[in-house]
């Protein structure tokens, strides 16, 4: 019998060009919204106020975007990052080219763009994530390119070792 319970990808698992699909998808919904906007005290009116939204060009309240950028990301953690990141180094170039809408289904996907191991930290190295979200009608709704450190698969499988195993 075969056990499983990793999940995430170590460093020399990672190859540029690979593509990773997030399944399932998520969607959003106005408590999301209204949580994440108050919590992180973003009072724009076009996130909460659906009748000053009603009287924008959107026609209707906006999902606040850090938030997309967020379960994007998130979206991604249990195929790549889950148990095999030491920590997020940065985030840039991050575009939200249509917008996102309560009731919308997002599905992530994300591209490595790069992988080196470190010269300063052996055992580790950094990769470059593009994250893109895109809406059930195929629309871009969010990119974003992140920078992670990683453990290759010898140090992170001996760290995440069971005890007594």
């Amino acid at each position: 019998m075969t056990v499983h319970t990793r999940r995430g990808r170590y460093l020399d698992e990672l190859v540029v060009g690979d593509i990773y699909r997030h399944r399932p998808g998520r969607t959003v919904t106005d408590a999301d919204n209204v949580l994440f906007t108050t919590m992180t005290m973003n009072t724009q009116s076009l996130h909460l106020d659906a009748d000053y939204a009603s009287r924008t060009e959107f026609g209707r309240v906006l999902v606040n975007s850090l938030f997309t950028m967020s379960f994007v990301v998130g979206l991604s953690v249990a195929d790549l990052t889950d148990g095999t990141t030491v920590a997020n180094l940065g985030f840039r170039e991050i575009t939200f080219p249509a917008p996102v809408f309560v009731g919308d289904t997002v599905f992530a996907e994300t591209e490595v763009r790069s992988v080196r191991e470190s010269r300063s930290r052996p055992g580790q190295g950094v990769v470059e994530f593009e994250h893109r979200g895109h809406n059930r009608r195929g629309e871009l709704v969010c990119s974003a390119r992140r920078s992670a450190l990683m453990f290759t698969r010898a140090v992170g499988e001996s760290r995440n070792a069971a005890p007594g195993r």
